[in-house]
């Protein structure tokens, strides 16, 4: 019995600890935003702050350009988002239910596309963007950053219209209606909690992304959120305070497209076999 016990307990204690070790960092992070200086830099660690200030969160959003910054970041991740779902979904597609020569090289290498690391690149793609005369331009951080989220979402998207019944298509299909018509129609809503997962992903890889636009856009109006999170740096150190309020700020939109997306995947699911 004592044996039965451990082995049910053992799994929730692992449970637990991996989640304290998981949310305390995002709970300091968010704690430490509303703190006082003066508790921030304190030998001692204050756990519950007890004196609750707003001050970092002025100097966060007071920075010249901050707005910008917003503006340009939403921009280019739900455009690199919306893009490289238009071109996943087809690509998927094609994977997944047509045969041709050489399928499976495309499938190889999309995975190793997948593991590569962008930041080899960067080079190469600075002087693309260069000799382009496209420098301190959100078109080419909208591509790249496309570029990055397709692999992983054509290779996401295939596995669910793979697990997409052959048979409502055809039956589809025999009923009248075309290929695209089928896959509007009976495929596409199926693919809503695979779209979700996706766009979560995408978002947060665009969301996040810094070296790329670190190294093509110099000027201010032409950058984004990730450049505003490092520039709280003074002539005595970081100004801890205000990086923590521009982190919590920063984290906020992700946190918030998680829970939306979260809570509609098993109703997107449903509602699409049902439409099917």
């Amino acid at each position: 019995m004592k044996r039965s016990l451990f082995g049910r307990l053992w799994p929730n204690v692992t449970a637990v600890v991996l989640f304290i070790g998981f949310v305390f960092p995002v709970y300091w992070m968010f704690s430490t935003a509303f703190k006082p200086t003066g508790d921030i830099i304190s030998e001692n660690p204050v756990w519950f702050p007890t004196d609750i200030t707003f001050d970092h969160f002025k100097r966060a959003t007071g920075v010249d350009h901050f707005w910008t910054y917003v503006t340009n970041s939403l921009i280019v991740t739900l455009c690199a988002v919306g893009l490289a779902l238009i071109v996943a979904l087809a690509g998927s597609f094609a994977l997944a239910r047509m045969r041709f020569k050489g399928r499976r090289g495309f499938v190889i290498g999309f995975m190793m596309a997948q593991m590569a690391p962008w930041e080899v690149m960067i080079i190469a793609m600075y002087m693309i963007v260069r000799d382009a005369s496209m420098l301190n331009s959100l078109v080419p951080l909208t591509v790249f950053y496309m570029m990055m989220i397709l692999p992983f979402t054509i290779l996401t998207l295939r596995g669910f219209v793979a697990a997409v019944p052959r048979e409502l298509e055809e039956a589809a299909m025999v009923d009248g209606c075309s290929r695209a018509q089928a896959f509007r129609k009976v495929i596409l809503p199926l693919l809503a909690p695979g779209l979700m997962s996706t766009s979560l992903f995408g978002f947060i890889t665009a969301w996040n992304e810094f070296p790329l636009v670190l190294v093509l856009n110099k000027e201010a109006e032409a950058q984004t959120l990730p450049l505003w999170l490092s520039s709280f740096q003074t002539a005595f150190g970081n100004d801890w305070g205000a990086t923590m309020a521009a982190s919590s700020l920063f984290a906020i939109p992700i946190l918030i497209l998680f829970v939306f997306l979260q809570r509609r995947a098993v109703s997107g699911l449903t509602a699409g076999a049902v439409k099917g």
